[in-house]
């Protein structure tokens, strides 16, 4: 009897295993976790995930301060994901704020032609492993001229990401859009809540202020990460089924 009953109880192990799925989030600073996250007003939209899901999503947050799609393959950031991937698992995918750094040999990527590559790299060999791509264009930044009108600060990074989803048939997710809709609904003042905007004094995380229209505070990055999630249930993605209601 003892061999059997080992056997279930090593099956039902995996079984458990299993049922999680991974998602691992691949991008820059505005989706990377922040240091001391008690005390640090700044947050990644993708830091704040886990708070959406229920207990059978584990959010790997693999996006880094600075990387553009170039960087984060050339410093094998990439590869790092990829041979961890499973079936199942998805790939979120937020490049563009670091490959417009054209003074940074490094980093900086033609939108047309390596930016595109690279994402569609990611793609391709995300799906080689049986998990599920999705792209996201990248989130504006606070950027309202004396007008009062948001102006664009991306270029055409956000475009390729578009055409190319088209192309090979990739759920996306146009946070572009929908962040600029966010900003506007909050206005050129209550816009300042969702970034990061302190007084000299005003909190101890920055002693001497700061004002910051890119990174977002923890409203801004729960806002964030909700347009993300209803945007995901709106496509009918299988990953719905694990959103907390």
């Amino acid at each position: 009897m003892r061999i059997p009953f080992l056997v279930f109880f090593i099956l039902l192990s995996f079984t458990g295993k299993a049922q999680v799925t991974t998602i691992y989030c691949i991008g820059d600073s505005t989706m990377a976790d922040k240091v001391n996250p008690l005390e640090n007003p700044e947050h990644g939209w993708a830091q704040v995930l886990p708070e959406f899901f229920n207990e059978y999503i584990q959010v790997a947050n693999r996006a880094v301060n600075g990387r553009s799609s170039k960087s984060f393959i050339s410093e094998g950031r990439w590869d790092a994901v990829s041979k961890n991937l499973f079936p199942g698992d998805y790939v979120f995918i937020q490049f563009g704020h670091n490959d417009q750094k054209f003074k940074d040999s490094t980093r900086y990527t033609n939108p047309h032609t390596t930016y595109r590559a690279n994402l569609k790299r990611f793609v391709l060999e995300t799906r080689e492993k049986g998990a599920y791509p999705i792209l996201f264009s990248s989130i504006v930044r606070r950027n309202f001229n004396e007008f009062g009108t948001l102006v664009d600060t991306h270029g055409l990074y956000p475009m390729e990401v578009r055409l190319l989803a088209r192309e090979m048939n990739v759920p996306f997710v146009d946070l572009q859009y929908l962040t600029e809709r966010l900003e506007t609904s909050y206005g050129v003042e209550g816009s300042k809540s969702l970034h990061l905007h302190f007084q000299k004094g005003e909190h101890p995380f920055y002693p001497n202020g700061k004002i910051d229209n890119t990174h977002l505070s923890k409203k801004g990055a729960m806002e964030v990460a909700g347009l993300a999630i209803a945007e995901i249930k709106s496509l009918g993605l299988p990953l719905s089924k694990f959103i907390k209601h």
